[in-house]
């Protein structure tokens, strides 16, 4: 399953560093959201593959024993959907504003608006 994984995780970063490489600021939006679910995946599957059990200890146990879930990659990837999703809504509002200024979502084009001041 792991195996497996490590492709899905690579080819979802192939098609974000693509994304990111394009020149429409959508597609740089999609791109970090590509990497973004990317970096959870690779974060869930560094944290091991336990399927059916879960992260908790039972109540008439001290410690944890026999196969279990660790809730510590779970804890991150909560947190990193959380900036993440902060981040791509912030990402969204700028090209909405560069947008209706400029008029274009074409890098090349953004490029002929510096000033040389």
């Amino acid at each position: 399953m792991e195996v497996l994984m490590a492709f899905v995780i690579g080819g979802l970063y192939a098609a974000g560093i693509y994304l990111l490489l394009r020149r429409s600021l959508v597609s740089v939006i999609l791109g970090l959201s590509v990497l973004g679910n990317a970096a959870n995946l690779l974060i869930f599957t560094a944290g091991g593959l336990t399927r059916g059990v879960p992260p908790v200890i039972p109540a008439e146990a001290t410690a944890m024993s026999g196969p279990f879930a660790d809730p510590l990659p779970q804890a991150l990837i909560l947190t990193a959907i959380v900036i993440g999703f902060g981040v791509l809504a912030f990402t969204a509002v700028l090209v909405h504003r560069v947008h209706q200024n400029i008029e274009t979502d074409d890098l090349d084009a953004l490029k002929n608006t510096d000033r040389l001041d």
